[in-house]
C-alpha cells in the first residue's frame, strides 16, 4: 500500500489583502507567502516529507506558478519526492489532475491537504492514514465551540431559523483521505454530472460513502487572511522554541 498526498495550490485566494501584493503590483497566491523566510507551501511539504508512512507528494498549481517554485523546490531537498502537475480553475478539478497524474492502486491511501495549513502535526497525518486502512474515508475535523445558527437569507439580512445542537457539529479541516479507487471515482462521477464541490469529503458523501473524523487540533489552522499569518508566526515561535510540540 502507497500512501499519496496531494496539495491542491493552484488558487489565488483574495482575503490575504496587500500583504500577498508583489513589489511590481501583481498579487502573490497566498501559498507562496513567506513565513519566516520560507513560502507557507514550502512549510506544509516539510510536515508530510517528515512523515515516514508517506510516500509521495502532488502539488496542483498554476503553470507558471510551476516553473517559478521548481528551482526553490529542487534546492530545498526534500526527504520524498515531491511532484508538480497543472492545477484546474476549482479545487475538484485541481484534485482530479494530480490523482490522475500518479500511479496509483486501487488500494493505495490518498491524502488532500490545503496548502496553507502548515501547522498539521505528523502525529494527525500517522491517524488519518491508520483510519483511513480502517474505515476507507477519513476527514479531519474539530468539534464546534461556538453556539451554531441555521439561518435564511433576506433583503434585510440574515434570520435566524433553528439552532443546532453543537455535539452534532464538526468544524472540517484537512487532510481529507479516502482510498485511490474510491476518490477516484467519485471524482469522475461529480465531473460527469456536473457537481462541483468544495472538499472532497462533500463528494464523498453524496456518494453515499461513510467519513469518518480523526480528531484535530486548534493549530491547524488555514492561513487566509493577515490575523491569521500573524497567528501562524506566533506559533512557529512556539515549534522553534519546543521542537516536541510541533
Amino acid at each position: 500500500m502507497k500512501v499519496i498526498v496531494i496539495i491542491p495550490a493552484a488558487g489565488l485566494g483574495t482575503r490575504m489583502g496587500s500583504s500577498t501584493a508583489t513589489a511590481q503590483g501583481r498579487q502573490r497566491s497566498k501559498q507562496f507567502v513567506e513565513l519566516d523566510g520560507s513560502p507557507i507551501l514550502m512549510h506544509t511539504l516539510r510536515k508530510f516529507t517528515a512523515c515516514a508512512q508517506v510516500d509521495e507528494i502532488w502539488v496542483a498549481m498554476r503553470k507558471s506558478e510551476i516553473e517559478a517554485f521548481t528551482p526553490e523546490l529542487a534546492a530545498a531537498k526534500l526527504e520524498k519526492p515531491v511532484h508538480t502537475v497543472e492545477g484546474g480553475e476549482h479545487r475538484q478539478q485541481s484534485v482530479a489532475n494530480a490523482l490522475r497524474a500518479a500511479n496509483a492502486a486501487e488500494d493505495d491511501v490518498v491524502l488532500v491537504h490545503d496548502a496553507v495549513r502548515p501547522f498539521i502535526a505528523v502525529e494527525t497525518i500517522e491517524a488519518v492514514i491508520a483510519a483511513v486502512a480502517t474505515h476507507g474515508a477519513v476527514i479531519v475535523g474539530m468539534p464546534a465551540v461556538d453556539t451554531i445558527k441555521q439561518v435564511e437569507r433576506t433583503s434585510d439580512g440574515a434570520i435566524v431559523k433553528t439552532t443546532i445542537p453543537r455535539e452534532q457539529i464538526v468544524q472540517a479541516q484537512t487532510p481529507q483521505a479516502a482510498r485511490y479507487g474510491i476518490l477516484r471515482r467519485v471524482i469522475d462521477e461529480a465531473e460527469g454530472e456536473g457537481f462541483l464541490a468544495t472538499d472532497e469529503s462533500s463528494l464523498l458523501e453524496r456518494a453515499g460513502y461513510p467519513v469518518h473524523v480523526v480528531m484535530g487540533s486548534s493549530r491547524n489552522i488555514k492561513i487566509t487572511t493577515p490575523a491569521d499569518l500573524e497567528l501562524a508566526e506566533f506559533f512557529l515561535s512556539i515549534e522553534h522554541h519546543h521542537p516536541l510540540s510541533r
